[in-house]
Parts: C-alpha cells; sequence; structure tokens
C-alpha cells in the first residue's frame, strides 16, 4: 500500500510540473490500488446495486483482485455495458443513469485515482466541482468574496454537458499528456461500452457514462479547456483600469456639504451628505474600468461582470463559439441567463446570488494612510448570498397536505429513535447547505411545519394526540450558550454511553466559512480499516486462514437491515455485524456460502487445558 501512496505521489509531483505520463498502464497491475479503490467504493450505496450481471460488493477477495489484473495484464478486460435506469429530476424531467457491475467500479476507481493524482493539481483555481478538498462552499465563498461590484451575472449552461462530450475531442486532449496507448485504449473502451436499456443493447456515440466513478474526473479534464480559454483569453480581455474613477455628481455634493458645515451651516449639509450618500461614490459608467471573474462546478458555471450590458452579451457569444466549435459542446439558449445583479437574482448551486445595496447601513472604518475615521456604505456593492423562496416552499410541501403538517405513514412502523433521527438528518442537511445564506433564518418556518409533522408521526404509531407526544418527548438542552426546546429519546447501554436521537437544537447563525460537506474529503494516506481486516485473510467467524480456505467479504446495504425483528434469534453473524456496527464482514468461503444458505455459522471452539 505504501508502494501505492508513493505512486500517486509522484503522479501529483509530475502533474504540478506539467510533466508528461509514461507507462502508466503496468502500474494498474497493482493490487494495492484496488484495495485503495475498493476502501473507497464500498460504503457507497451503488457497492451493493447489480449492473447487467449479478455481481456486487459482496464477495469481494483478493483473488477477484487478482483476476481483474491478470485480465489487464493481458489486455483482455472488457468493460460490460452499463445498466441503463431512469431517475426522476426536480423539473419533473428524468435523466439517464448507467449502473456498472462491480469489477468495472472497481477498476474506474483505480483509473480515476491515476488521473486525479495527476490532473487535480494542473486544473484552475475557479474549478471547484468533483475534486478533492474543495466542494459547493469554496465555489459561492468565491464569489463572495471576489465579485463584489459586479453589475451582470451570466448564468452558464451547458445542453447535455455529460452526454454531449466527444469521445474523438477527450481521447485526443488525455493523450497530450498521457503517452501510454495502453492506457488510453482502456479509456477509450470505457466510453465506448454502450448501455443495455430493456435489454437492448445501445451503442454511446458521445458522452461520458453517467453513474461512472470516473465520469466526473473524464468531463473536468475536457472543461478545462473551458478554464484555460476564460482565464487566457477573457479575463484578460475585459480586464482594465487600476480602479473606477470618482462619481464627479457625487464628489460636487460631498464637497458643498463640506463647505456648508464649516460655515456653520450644519442643516444644509447634512441635506446634501444625505443626498450625495444616495448616489454612488465611483462612476458605474467609466469607460476605462473592466472586470470579469469566473466559477465552475462541474458543468455549471458563472460569469460577474463589471460593465454594459452589451458587452456582457458578446462575452456569452465568445463562449458559445468557443464551445461550440472547440469542445464541440452547446450553451442552452433557455438556461443560459444574463442577469441584472443589483435588481436581480442569478441562481447558482441551489443559492440566489445577487449585489446588495443599502444607502441607509453604514460602517464606522479607518483610512490605512490616516487616523481619521469615517462611515462608509459597506453593504453597498457587496455579494449577497440568500435561499431561494421557491426552496422553502418546496421542502415545506413534503411535509403538508393541504397546507397543513401531516404524519408520514412510512415511518410509523420504524423505532422512536429512527423517527426522530430521520427528521433531524434532513432538516440538518439543509441547514447546513444554506449556512452561507444571509437569510437562513427563514429555515424556521420549515423547522415548526416539520415539528409538527413529527409531533403527528408519533402520534399516529401510538394512537395518541400530538400533546402527548409533546408531554413525552420534548426536553430543554443548550446548545452554543442558548437554550432549545427539543424532542429526545434517549436509549440506555451497558457499559456504553446511551444512544441519543435529538429533534431541533440547531442554530440558523450565518457563517461565511461554514464547511459544505457535499464531498467530504479523503486523505491519500492510511489503510481503510476494511482494506487491513482483508490482507488479514482470517475469517472473523471460524478464523480460517487463507492456507485453508478462500477469504471473502460479506456486504449489506445498511445497518438498519440488521434490525428485522421477526421474534427469532438473530444469527451469528448479525450479532457479529451488530455489535461492531460494520455493514462487512470477512469470511472464508465456506462461512459465506453457509450465511447465503441460511444455515447457521460456528465460531472456532477455543480448547483450555
Amino acid at each position: 500500500m505504501q508502494e501505492t501512496d508513493s505512486y500517486l505521489g509522484i503522479l501529483r509531483e509530475r502533474g504540478r510540473r506539467g510533466l508528461p505520463l509514461e507507462r502508466v498502464y503496468r502500474h494498474l497491475f497493482n493490487r494495492g490500488l484496488y484495495l485503495k479503490a475498493y476502501g473507497r467504493l464500498y460504503r457507497n450505496h451503488g457497492a451493493m446495486t447489480r449492473g447487467i450481471t449479478n455481481e456486487v460488493a459482496d464477495g469481494m477477495s483478493l483473488e477477484k483482485i487478482d483476476a481483474i489484473i491478470d485480465d489487464l495484464r493481458h489486455e483482455r478486460y472488457r468493460w460490460k455495458p452499463a445498466r441503463r435506469v431512469w431517475i426522476p429530476k426536480k423539473n419533473g424531467k428524468q435523466r439517464p443513469l448507467g449502473v456498472t457491475t462491480w469489477s468495472d467500479k472497481l477498476v474506474a476507481e483505480a483509473v480515476r485515482l491515476i488521473l486525479d493524482a495527476y490532473f487535480d493539481g494542473q486544473f484552475s483555481e475557479h474549478s471547484h466541482g468533483f475534486r478533492e478538498g474543495r466542494g459547493c462552499a469554496d465555489a459561492l465563498r468565491d464569489i463572495y468574496h471576489n465579485w463584489k461590484g459586479c453589475a451582470w451575472i451570466i448564468e452558464g449552461d451547458i445542453s447535455d454537458c455529460f452526454g454531449s462530450l466527444s469521445h474523438d475531442l477527450l481521447i485526443s486532449v488525455l493523450s497530450e499528456k498521457i503517452h501510454d496507448g495502453r492506457f488510453i485504449r482502456l479509456i477509450k473502451h470505457l466510453l465506448d461500452a454502450g448501455y443495455l436499456e430493456d435489454w437492448k443493447f445501445n451503442r454511446t456515440l458521445s458522452g461520458v457514462p453517467q453513474g461512472s466513478v470516473v465520469s466526473p474526473m473524464l468531463s473536468n479534464i475536457l472543461l478545462d479547456k473551458l478554464d484555460q480559454y476564460v482565464e487566457t483569453v477573457l479575463i484578460p480581455r475585459y480586464t482594465r483600469g487600476e480602479k473606477r474613477r470618482d462619481n464627479p455628481v457625487y464628489k460636487q455634493r460631498m464637497h458643498q456639504a463640506e463647505y456648508r458645515f464649516k460655515r456653520g451651516l450644519t442643516k444644509e449639509g447634512q441635506h446634501l451628505r444625505k443626498a450625495a450618500q444616495h448616489l454612488p461614490s465611483k462612476d458605474p459608467q467609466d469607460p476605462s474600468y473592466r472586470r470579469l471573474h469566473y466559477c465552475r462546478y462541474a458543468d455549471d458555471f458563472a460569469l460577474g461582470f463589471i460593465g454594459p450590458k452589451a458587452e456582457a452579451e458578446e462575452i456569452k457569444r465568445q463562449l458559445t463559439i468557443f464551445l461550440r466549435e472547440e469542445l464541440k459542446l452547446s450553451l442552452s439558449e433557455e438556461k443560459t441567463l444574463i442577469t441584472h445583479a443589483r435588481s436581480q437574482a442569478a441562481k447558482f448551486l441551489g443559492y440566489e446570488v445577487t449585489v446588495l445595496q443599502n444607502d441607509t447601513t453604514r460602517t464606522r472604518v479607518k483610512r490605512s494612510n490616516t487616523q481619521r475615521r469615517y462611515d462608509q456604505r459597506s453593504i453597498n456593492a457587496g455579494i449577497g448570498l440568500r435561499i431561494p423562496p421557491t426552496v422553502l416552499l418546496d421542502k415545506c410541501a413534503r411535509y403538508l397536505k393541504r397546507g397543513k403538517p401531516i404524519h408520514r405513514s412510512e415511518l410509523e412502523n420504524e423505532s422512536d429513535f429512527t423517527i426522530i433521527s430521520t427528521y433531524q438528518q434532513e432538516y440538518r442537511g439543509l441547514v447546513d447547505y444554506y449556512r452561507l445564506a444571509y437569510n437562513l433564518h427563514t429555515l424556521d418556518q420549515l423547522k415548526r411545519v416539520m415539528q409538527e409533522s413529527l409531533a403527528k408521526t408519533l402520534a399516529l404509531k401510538y394512537k395518541t394526540s400530538v400533546r402527548e407526544m409533546y408531554k413525552k418527548y420534548q426536553t430543554e438542552i443548550a446548545v452554543a450558550g442558548k437554550r432549545f426546546k427539543v424532542f429526545q429519546v434517549v436509549i440506555a447501554r451497558e457499559g456504553k454511553k446511551p444512544l441519543v436521537a435529538t429533534w431541533g437544537g440547531i442554530t440558523l447563525t450565518w457563517d461565511i466559512r461554514a464547511t459544505i460537506e457535499d464531498r467530504p474529503p479523503r486523505k491519500w494516506i492510511s489503510r481503510s480499516e476494511l482494506e487491513k481486516r482483508l490482507l488479514a485473510q482470517v475469517c472473523e467467524v471460524c478464523e480460517a486462514t487463507r492456507l485453508t480456505a478462500q477469504i471473502e467479504v460479506h456486504h449489506i446495504r445498511a445497518l438498519k437491515d440488521l434490525n428485522t425483528d421477526d421474534g427469532r434469534e438473530k444469527p451469528l453473524w448479525v450479532k457479529i455485524m451488530a455489535a461492531r456496527r460494520r455493514k462487512t464482514l470477512v469470511l472464508c468461503r465456506t462461512c459465506h456460502d453457509d450465511l447465503h444458505a441460511g444455515r447457521p455459522l460456528k465460531r472456532k471452539q477455543v480448547s483450555r487445558s
């Protein structure tokens, strides 16, 4: 495994220095690379989802890795077509998703690890999607801190981006920096693998496989060409002037006010100064001053522009031409909008982005070169991130019927702990995502609706009133020095800390430094617990070793699958997994076969002398 981490470190360094890659394919013969890929994939829900075969993560073994490596070594490995399913979108339409086999997932993740290590350091600082240590919060903070004073926001929407990427162009871009024909052919075969829909094979003439773990990386590699074009052509072309010139009308009014104050005409001076403070201090139409800013998250991008609308439209036109002629992609005319940042709000990553204006609120600041303090309209021209009103309405609608909170019958048979935890997780996820919004406090309306729905769900379960549920579960806790009334369930455990499920107690405080865990960061080094257990090659039930049996890993979809109560005593393997709170169990082939056949598993008897 150390050898794998060292190789990935070398790739990162070569990428940082802009050196080409050679003889990459042979590193796919490294067992440690697949163990690292396995450690990243097995937790995903898709690990137990079947593609066109019955192969899933269950039954994973070192022998399976060795078989994949042998096929790759002799160039016999063939990607299988994905099983196409359709999943609903927010607008009521559907989008395709390709479900691949487990072996294909594993090889694709190994390829992704190599590509990510090499290319990530070469990507633009304004690209935030599907990158280690970056996410939506970084993209939004980039806009918040750097786009001050933008007059226009261009919302970029590429039509069917993932389904339209040119295979030939993508292979050409990869070949510029990866000088290994076998590795390039492997990726080409992945792109050409096709898909099955209603058991009918369809070729893929363009696009990356939607659902494959390597697809976001491939799209980032191609869309990096867009980043380079914007940063090296458009931004220099539409950036000029050190600073805006002063607004002559504002300057004149302030001089007049100062003159009145010196003459003792205080009321006239205050009137003139108040009138001036409704004017911009700098000339918004200054023809010698332009700025263009850029931010991209996967296939969504936005540009903030300081200048006239005619030039913003010209920027959009140039982007359209570049995408069509250079990347074989097209901008959606309906969704690629030019928004006036002060009077309207652009939409990006689920937020509304606007430029703030407030002439009455002022902040006392000190000039850097003097000790003099003065009042500044610090809110003006700043970027505001806010929750769209439609988000609040849509989220509340899930818990409402005819305008009133309603119970959720699908949770009726769950435990009190699970019901309260489910509501809390849903609410916390939304609050955490919109922590950067200045109107975060509006989610209190959603909390009231969800709390009433929660109480009604518990009341339905116990066939009692909502009032009784408040008496039974409501308590008071302190969070960050504040007192909150919450719903709480406590499960005592002998010799351990009790399990606590709490509804509420989440502060609605704006925090521009908050981290949105849309893609939790992962470290390159350190082997996962499951990798160590698999490498130990010992059955965790009968203690057989690889000397006497093949060792495999048993997987379940979720821990809650262990909690089924049918009145019978739970099997030994269920007790072990529940005690460890793990979705995996390392077994020998005999124990694994017995488990799936429903036969009892027996621990090795330890003789006492």
